[in-house]
């Protein structure tokens, strides 16, 4: 039996490698096809400009290694393992199909998060072996990050990132039959910038025809203002002692522009929760054209109100942002000193508090923690699902407590969501031996979304309605983000 398997796409015909689905000789097989280009190298002319769709090549190309990323160097201990490819022909999709000789199988589209400065679709996490064993074609794609992929430039395409998730979707859509999928059944997934992501497609107009479903785990909207992105773009152009022009902006090389970037975003931790209040400076922008209003204004327009979809949040995403030395110096702050600086209004302070006795009693920088979490993630959570009023929508709360952190931290959810706990490093984020039977629950319910459009939990009915909790054991909860109630009224900053 061959090693290899060829598949013809719209620019030509490409060599995967065949491998077993799971442990044992008489395991099934799948088959990966790695680092397939869907656009031009964003190089040269290319670098600041709309993604052009790849030319055409003779005979067969090899698609056995991850193609090139657009994130360079060593990222370091970061929570998921998200390795860097070196590289110019940075817009790559990867495909894992059951057998590409099938017909009509569901797609799960997966775009990897990092606060749309990094991340890398080569994750061994984002491997859709799991998905493949259970019926799945999914495909992983990569996009331009942080100035090259989202930097207002003056005489240049906006959310130039965004447009390479388009291209990629339309990829899919004219080349995924080929491999065994239907393009008539895709769903869009995501987690953190990821989930911000297939949000903001959800929210454009111009982006339905890509796709049939949405799975938002722990979603990051940015709509960054365009008053906010030209000045960001003007200052970093300034920095670097050029014009915000695609000229003045060429002349400054990728490692420069990349050193540049990471001193003008970079936030203390004492500073961190400016993010609530003003939001990532890269990411999808207000154009005007391309995405024309915030993604919440949108779903309540109604865009997107025909696709089902499911979003939730871990419960305590951003506590490890407060651990170690920076839990050792809250001890000195005030109580109320503390919730000033993280935004908590004084007038719910009390109710707030009240309802998340358990968090209180664990110390200030648990506290802090819940309340980042809480502003930046679990309110956006139900402001999204509220958007859409009577759309089909399912909410989720990832609750089991980490072996290591002894809580749900941000990223836990995304081993289980693809049935990886063997994986590597898993045991840096989820502490030894996680339970299996979980991540049975979550990525049968993936599964279940894909396939048939339904995760198996009552849909949305407003803040009393039920919630699926993962947890050991999971149940399905009424009024399960009851917590965060007091902010609901409250807080203004639509995430």
């Amino acid at each position: 039996m061959s090693e290899f398997v060829e598949v013809d796409t719209a620019a030509g015909r490409v060599r995967g490698r065949w491998r077993p689905t799971t442990e044992g000789p008489d395991a099934p097989r799948s088959a990966a096809f790695l680092g397939i280009p869907f656009a031009e190298p964003p190089v040269g002319d290319l670098r600041f400009a709309a993604p052009v769709p790849h030319a055409p090549w003779e005979g067969v190309r090899d698609a056995l290694e991850f193609g090139a990323t657009a994130q360079r160097g060593d990222q370091g201990d970061t929570l998921i393992p998200e390795p860097s490819v070196e590289g110019s022909s940075t817009l790559n999709v990867n495909v894992f199909t059951p057998d590409p000789d099938a017909e009509g199988l569901p797609v799960l589209v997966w775009i990897h998060g990092g606060g749309f400065t990094s991340g890398s679709p080569a994750s061994p996490w984002y491997d859709g072996r799991a998905f493949t064993r259970d019926g799945v074609v999914t495909v992983t794609l990569s996009y331009r990050l942080g100035f090259e992929g989202f930097g207002w430039i003056e005489d240049a395409p906006a959310n130039r990132g965004v447009r390479d998730w388009l291209l990629a979707l339309e990829w899919v859509q004219q080349n995924i039959a080929a491999f065994g999928g239907d393009p008539g059944r895709v769903t869009i997934a995501g987690q953190s910038a990821g989930g911000g992501a297939v949000l903001t497609l959800l929210g454009m107009a111009t982006a339905q025809h890509l796709f049939h479903g949405v799975y938002a785990l722990s979603s990051a909207l940015t709509d960054v203002a365009a008053a906010r992105s030209e000045a960001f773009g003007r200052a970093l152009a300034t920095s670097a002692g050029v014009e915000a022009t695609v000229a003045g902006m060429s002349t400054v090389d990728e490692l420069r522009l990349l050193t540049l970037q990471k001193r003008a975003t970079h936030l203390s931790p004492q500073a961190i929760a400016s993010l609530v209040d003003e939001g990532l400076p890269l990411g999808p922008a207000v154009d005007g054209d391309l995405i024309v209003r915030p993604t919440l204004e949108s779903l309540r327009a109604g865009v997107g109100a025909d696709k089902p979809l499911v979003l939730g949040a871990t419960d305590d995403e951003f506590t490890m942002v407060f651990g170690g030395a920076a839990a050792k110096a809250l001890r000195w702050v005030p109580r109320n000193v503390l919730l000033d600086r993280l935004g908590l209004p004084r007038g719910v302070r009390a109710e707030y508090l009240a309802a998340n006795a358990d968090v209180v009693r664990l110390g200030k920088s648990r506290l802090a923690g819940r309340v980042l979490t809480d502003r930046m993630f679990r309110v956006g959570v139900l402001r999204a699902a509220d958007a859409r009023g009577d759309a089909t929508t399912w909410v989720y709360r990832f609750s089991w407590p980490s072996g290591r952190f002894g809580f749900a931290e941000h990223c836990l959810d995304v081993p289980f969501f693809f049935d990886c706990l063997d994986g590597p490093r898993i045991e840096n984020l989820a502490g030894p031996n996680p339970p299996q039977q979980l991540a049975d629950e979550v990525h049968a319910a993936a599964v279940a979304f894909v396939t048939d459009g339904d995760p198996g939990w009552p849909r949305h009915e407003g803040d009393a309605g039920m919630v699926r909790v993962y947890d050991v054991p999971s149940r399905d909860v009424a009024d399960a983000y009851a917590t965060i109630r007091p902010l609901r009224a409250t807080d203004s900053q639509a995430m």
